[in-house]
């Protein structure tokens, strides 16, 4: 499936790679990508690891889906399946440069710093409005919007953030310099 330019049949860290600088917007609110992380079906860090679960089957699904879940039982978190059909992949939306509806998002947040609105997967979806009910929609129907970049953009890579297994794997993709990363590039 192609679908702002992006090819999500690719590999996992080729899609997130991608997807910076794309704009997202979710029932007209949103902004620019800004910051991925990449999860393979053969990377331990991965939901996929050991196989389809009740939790993790949007994953197993079509490219181009949102692989949508709870994490600590408090943030909803936001993926792009990617990757053939039934492979299991998908890439982590961890933050975007707010730029729509930017007044919306600061009340679902409860603040007013417009760098920390969307920075960090559990901030993002709570700016957005992302819920459980999103799961293994199709990116390319309301409510999701996915813009191709208008523009090539400077990006690094390091470390995913988070996680307890496969911490080495530069699978973190990011929009070099910004101060809305939920952390800086390394």
């Amino acid at each position: 499936m192609h679908l702002a330019g992006i090819d999500f049949s690719a590999a996992a860290p080729d899609v997130a790679y991608a997807l910076i600088g794309t704009t997202l917007r979710i029932d007209g609110v949103g902004g620019l990508i800004i910051e991925t992380e990449a999860y393979e079906a053969d990377d331990p860090a991965s939901h996929s690891f050991n196989g389809p679960t009740l939790r993790n089957a949007a994953m197993f699904g079509e490219p181009g889906r949102a692989y949508v879940y709870r994490t600590y039982g408090l943030h909803w978190c936001l993926n792009f399946v990617c990757g053939p059909a039934g492979h299991g992949a998908a890439v982590l939306i961890r933050a975007i440069l707010p730029e729509r509806g930017v007044d919306t998002m600061r009340d679902r947040r409860g603040l007013q710093e417009a760098h920390l609105l969307c920075a960090g997967p559990g901030r993002l979806c709570q700016a957005l409005a992302v819920h459980g009910g999103m799961n293994g929609l199709p990116l390319d129907a309301p409510p999701f919007e996915l813009l191709m970049a208008d523009q090539l953009h400077p990006i690094g890579s390091g470390a995913r953030i988070g996680i307890s297994k496969a911490v080495a794997v530069p699978w973190r993709f990011g929009l070099a310099g910004s101060s809305y990363l939920s952390r800086p590039l390394r």
